[in-house]
């Protein structure tokens, strides 16, 4: 299990570290204004109709970290706020519930990317996920820049249950800060 743990931390360093492969853009400055990396402030989801917001998702105060290099190449990793624990201070010893709260209270992707200038978008290409249903899923997630912030907002989708009350029109809203260092 170690093991095949830090094959996966490799990997992911690995390719995370690669130049080239990703998608060029053009830019008035050379460089999307997206480019850097960026520390989540905040998820919501967001009801359509009434424009409210709650934390539903991922907790009151989650952390986490998305990475957008010149290169094409990104990462997004958040954890849920409480953070899951185990009672045994380890994975080895942890009950199936223990395992299953960690699974969902963490969440982690890295693939390309591309930003389409007009339409204020950028869409994630998933190269590999935590969740293996994702793998070579396309996210577009509309931009909102405002000043060191990026706002990534999803599409508005019917909810299933997980993100609001069944039925109800919403769409996920992730606050990010430019990190400086």
């Amino acid at each position: 299990m170690r093991s095949r743990f830090a094959l996966i931390v490799g990997t992911f360093a690995l390719v995370i570290g690669l130049a080239g492969g990703g998608v060029a853009q053009t830019f008035p400055n050379g460089q999307s204004p997206v480019v850097g990396n960026w520390k989540l402030l905040k998820v919501e989801t967001v009801n359509e109709n009434t424009g409210e917001g709650s934390p539903v998702w991922m907790g009151e105060k989650p952390v986490g970290i998305i990475t957008y290099q010149p290169n094409g190449l990104m990462a997004v990793q958040i954890m849920k706020d409480p953070k899951p624990e185990f009672a045994g201070k380890s994975r080895l010893s942890a009950t199936p519930d223990e395992l299953k709260s960690a699974f969902f209270g963490y969440y982690a992707y890295w693939g390309t990317y591309s930003v389409n200038e007009a339409e204020q978008t950028v869409t994630h290409e998933v190269t590999a996920s935590l969740w293996p249903e994702e793998v070579g899923s396309k996210y577009k997630r509309f931009i909102k820049m405002d000043g060191q912030r990026l706002v990534l907002t999803t599409p508005t989708f019917t909810s299933q249950g997980q993100f609001a009350p069944q039925g109800q029109k919403v769409k996920n809203q992730l606050t990010w800060e430019r990190m400086t260092q």
